[in-house]
C-alpha cells in the first residue's frame, strides 16, 4: 500500500509520514509512506493508494476526492491534534480505517454540514 501524506508545504507531513512508517513497521505492515504538499497533489496521486489529508486542509477535502477519484486513490482526513501523535499511533488507526473501509467520524470542512463524502 502506498500512502501519501499532503500538509500545505510538507512540512509537517514530513513528520507524520516518518511517525506512520515507523509504527507501521513495528507492526509489521507493508506501506510504503511518503510525504507530499499541496501544491504537488495532481502529480503525486497517480501513485497513491491513500491520501492523508492535513487536518488544516479540511475545507480541500471534497477537491482531492474528487481528483483522487480516476486514480483510485482513497483520501482520509487526519484528525486535528495529529501532528502530536508521536508515535504515530493515532494517523496509523487512520490508515487501518480507511484500509478496512471503516466508518470512522471524520470532522466537517468549515461552513458546511457533514455529509456521507466526509467518511472514508
Amino acid at each position: 500500500m502506498r500512502i501519501l501524506v499532503v500538509c500545505g508545504a510538507g512540512a509537517s507531513s514530513t513528520f507524520v509520514a516518518q511517525r506512520i512508517r515507523r509504527a507501521a513497521a513495528e507492526a509489521a505492515l507493508p506501506y510504503s509512506v511518503v510525504a507530499g504538499h499541496e501544491a504537488s497533489l495532481p502529480a503525486d496521486l497517480a501513485s497513491a493508494d491513500l491520501v492523508l489529508l492535513g487536518p488544516h486542509l479540511a475545507q480541500r477535502l471534497d477537491d482531492v476526492r474528487a481528483q483522487a477519484r480516476p486514480f483510485g486513490a482513497t483520501v482520509a482526513l487526519l484528525p486535528d491534534g495529529i501532528f502530536t501523535d508521536q508515535d504515530g499511533s493515532r494517523a496509523l488507526a487512520v490508515v487501518r480505517d480507511a484500509v478496512t473501509g471503516a466508518q470512522v467520524e471524520q470532522p466537517a470542512a468549515p461552513n458546511r454540514a457533514p455529509t456521507r463524502r466526509d467518511l472514508p
